[in-house]
């Protein structure tokens, strides 16, 4: 059937409809929630804007990507801006976003109370997991940006309280690849070993500046909050104003509320240390003086109770003196002459008993007139021989038993007496000056009153003549004088 309808190629009726939608809508704003995000090799975003009934196609390219300051993930809400279009390829329609940005503050933190309680779950905040940090590290690392004023307050304020070495992870602190950048920094710092080319951190310092919500982002990112929790190093996590809180802040293991506040939690006041010191030093001294004193009041008062060393020292010398003297009248030999003398008088007594048992039985048989037994009298002797005999062994052993403990008690007073007697000082290379009579000269005087002194040392004795006067006939006379040879 014929018809003037117009014939189109596909590509001719694909592009009119390319041109109507991009010269019809321009410049627009979506706004939906995001879903089925994701991002290509390439750079650039694809993912839809959808809401309770309908979706949108849409597609950022990479440069448009660079300049987002928000991390984008499924459910999101977002306000997008760019144009609509369409692709012949799959002949649908969809939309170039060129800027995309937060629907609201509350989006934003629904999204980010979701990930926390989730993060939450996972035992990631737990106060268990917190570390306590060091008193005074060596290096304190920190996470930052090299140009911002956050570095120079940290610096600042560790100078004036305890100055450390510092050890700088440049990062940046907002926009896409930040948290990237602060996720490789954290875990940088935490896998340095000690004893490095570089020295390994003592304590971790993450911070930034104020800024809006969208600026903290960075810190609010998953991958922030898990390196800061499997971190190595205790951290402080010092982000925006005090009034500012991020995922991040609840994974480290302090809090600081600017990051002025984290160099002063970080170390201590120099001053402070060095007078507290001070103060202790002092306590130290008088409590160990106090305790001395104490010590030598209980010393001196438990002295006064004990008997003076030298009188124990006398009395014990007295009883030396007297046992050596009793053991020289007690020599051996004259102990065992005791013993010998009082066995022969027993023998003689027992002799003399016999005897007399042997007349008196003579006697009995002469008036009786009966004859005498010889059995009778033998019997009796031959009973008193053992009898004798027992008894002078016995005799023997006693003495020799009392010569042998009174030889062992003789030998022990004798090594005492060695070593409290003054021989062994003479040893020790002094001389006993005794005058011709024999008396001890203890002092100067006495000896300038002698004409000769004798000077016993440990192996002979020597005379020599002062310059003193002679005694005669208990009257002193003048010598000539001689040169001393004291």
């Amino acid at each position: 059937m014929a018809t003037n309808l117009t014939e189109y190629t596909v590509s001719e009726i694909s592009g009119a409809l390319k041109r109507t939608v991009e010269n019809t809508f321009g410049l627009i704003k979506v706004r939906g929630e995001v879903s089925g995000f994701k991002r290509a090799a390439s750079g650039h975003a694809y993912f839809c804007l959808k809401d309770q009934q309908s979706r949108l196609d849409a597609v950022s390219w990479r440069g448009s990507v660079q300049r987002w300051r928000l991390a984008v993930e499924d459910g999101l809400e977002v306000i997008a801006t760019g144009r609509l279009t369409t692709y012949p390829g799959r002949s649908t329609y969809q939309m170039v976003v060129e800027q995309l940005e937060p629907a609201g503050a509350g989006a934003i933190m629904a999204m980010l109370e979701e990930r926390r309680r989730r993060l939450a779950a996972e035992g990631l905040f737990e106060q268990a997991r917190k570390r306590p940090l060091p008193f005074l590290p060596r290096v304190i690392g920190v996470v930052t940006s090299p140009t911002g004023a956050v570095i120079r307050d940290i610096l600042h304020r560790l100078s004036d309280r305890f100055p450390r070495h510092v050890l700088l992870w440049p990062v940046l602190v907002q926009g896409e690849q930040a948290a990237q950048q602060i996720t490789d920094a954290i875990n940088g710092f935490s896998a340095m070993q000690p004893g490095g080319r570089v020295p390994r951190p003592d304590l971790l310092i993450v911070a930034r500046g104020g800024g809006s919500i969208e600026d903290l982002m960075p810190f609010n990112e998953e991958m922030v909050v898990r390196a800061l929790a499997a971190c190595s190093i205790p951290t402080i996590c010092a982000v925006g104003h005090e009034t500012d809180t991020s995922l991040a802040d609840h994974a480290a293991d302090r809090r600081a509320p600017t990051p002025t506040a984290a160099a002063e939690m970080a170390v201590p006041v120099r001053l402070e240390l060095i007078e507290r010191v001070a103060v202790l030093e002092g306590r130290i001294r008088s409590a160990t003086v106090g305790q001395l004193q104490r010590r030598r009041t209980e010393l001196e008062r438990s002295a006064r109770g004990l008997p003076d060393p030298r009188m124990l020292l006398g009395l014990a010398t007295q009883r030396l003196d007297d046992l050596s003297e009793r053991l020289r009248l007690r020599r051996p030999a004259d102990v065992l002459r005791a013993k010998a003398e009082r066995l022969e008088m027993l023998g003689r007594r027992l002799h003399e008993l016999v005897s007399t048992l042997l007349r008196t039985e003579q006697r009995h048989l002469e008036r009786t007139g009966a004859r005498l037994v010889p059995t009778h009298i033998l019997a009796l002797v031959g009973r008193a021989e053992p009898m004798l005999a027992d008894r002078g062994q016995r005799l023997e052993r006693a003495a020799k038993r009392r010569i042998a403990d009174g030889q062992a008690r003789l030998d022990t007073l004798g090594k005492l007496l060695d070593s409290l007697g003054y021989r062994q000082v003479l040893e020790r290379g002094y001389a006993l000056v005794r005058a011709p009579s024999g008396e001890v000269v203890s002092d100067v005087a006495a000896a300038r009153a002698e004409s000769r002194l004798n000077l016993v040392f440990h192996d002979g004795e020597l005379a020599v003549i002062t310059g003193g006067r002679a005694r005669r006939s208990g009257t002193e006379e003048e010598e000539p004088v001689q040169g001393s040879l004291l």
